[in-house]
């Protein structure tokens, strides 16, 4: 009898030890398959709302030959009747704008506004076939690890898409006016302006930037935030301009200091010579303690100063560097496009 029980031991271990690698390999299989079959169902659905932009000095904007400043990149559709949004920077002042849209037609776009601090610009164009718009997603809802495709036209060798993870948010060094999304999707010269999406196909980004010693892909991509292009978009649309509320040019980091560095802050390490803060009193060195009734995290400075207009006022506590004082000043901001050092 024992001898049987230990049969059929050896016999359920070989069948465990078979068997679980197989299951292990059939889920993983299947894991990866789904996987790829939602970037080919988000590519599909995303890749119609991707164009490509061509911008000349010359109105013979798509000839090497006499274009004398050229620029090419990407751009995503925002609305079935022709606005699109891309970088600035692509742009030339007073130059041409041509449009290259997936089904192969070529249309003149017209510029609508732009916005440098951001990096925005949208252009309208009218065509006689329909245009898709991108469906736009919650880019505040992104986390570090969660996987995203970069569309656009690197090099103008036509739509290409690469696949990636987020690597960070609230990027840009201290700049409270911008913050960046980082992939380390492949981005190149080109997918300027084009789609950083989710794996559902929906827009958390548009690619602005790399960061690179050699000009080309080294896993260091940039977005701005799917609800900043949102917001720049839609007040270029309805004004042509973007009132952005200011407080003076700036820069913090996030410290911990005080009460054996529990308290959480926003020291100002760099401050310009004009605007609300300055005037207010404020130097390099304070520290921003408190926001709107909040503590002074990075991401209630930029919260606060994306939800305000100009003319708005925003709460600040501050942690003087001078005097070691607290102070509660009502700052109120100023419109974006007055300031100037």
């Amino acid at each position: 009898m024992q001898k049987e029980n230990n049969l059929s031991t050896n016999k359920i271990t070989q069948i465990l030890l078979i068997g679980f690698p197989v299951l292990l390999i059939i889920s993983l299989s299947q894991f990866f398959y789904h996987n790829d079959n939602k970037f080919v169902s988000a590519s599909e659905k995303a890749i119609r709302s991707v164009v490509t932009i061509h911008t000349s000095s010359n109105k013979n904007i798509l000839s090497n030959r006499y274009a004398s400043s050229k620029n090419i990149g990407s751009g995503v559709i925002i609305s079935e009747d022709g606005h699109v949004v891309t970088n600035s920077h692509l742009l030339i002042p007073n130059g041409k704008i041509i449009i290259g849209h997936t089904n192969g037609e070529m249309s003149e776009g017209v510029l609508v506004g732009r916005d440098d601090d951001s990096d925005l610009a949208v252009i309208k164009t009218d065509v006689d076939f329909s245009m898709v718009p991108i469906e736009i997603g919650n880019s505040s809802g992104v986390r570090i690890g969660d996987k995203v495709l970069a569309i656009g036209n690197p090099y103008n060798i036509g739509l290409s898409v690469t696949s990636g993870i987020i690597s960070a948010t609230g990027r840009d060094y201290g700049n409270p006016y911008l913050e960046l999304i980082q992939t380390d999707a492949a981005i190149n010269p080109g997918n300027s302006g084009g789609a950083l999406i989710n794996e559902e196909g929906y827009l958390v980004g548009i690619n602005t930037k790399i960061y690179s010693q050699t000009g080309s892909y080294e896993g260091l991509g940039f977005a701005i935030p799917s609800e900043k292009v949102f917001q720049v978009a839609s007040e270029l649309i309805r004004y042509g301009k973007v009132r952005n509320a200011w407080i003076g040019n700036f820069r913090v980091k996030q410290i911990r200091f005080l009460d054996n560095n529990q308290t959480i802050g926003l020291q100002i390490i760099e401050i310009g010579k004009k605007g609300p803060l300055i005037n207010a009193g404020i130097n390099q060195g304070d520290i921003i303690i408190g926001i709107n009734d909040d503590i002074g995290s990075w991401k209630n400075l930029t919260e606060a100063l994306r939800l305000v207009f100009p003319g708005d006022i925003i709460k600040l506590e501050f942690f003087t560097k001078e005097t070691s004082e607290q102070l509660l000043l009502e700052i109120k901001t100023e419109p974006l496009n007055q300031a100037g050092e």
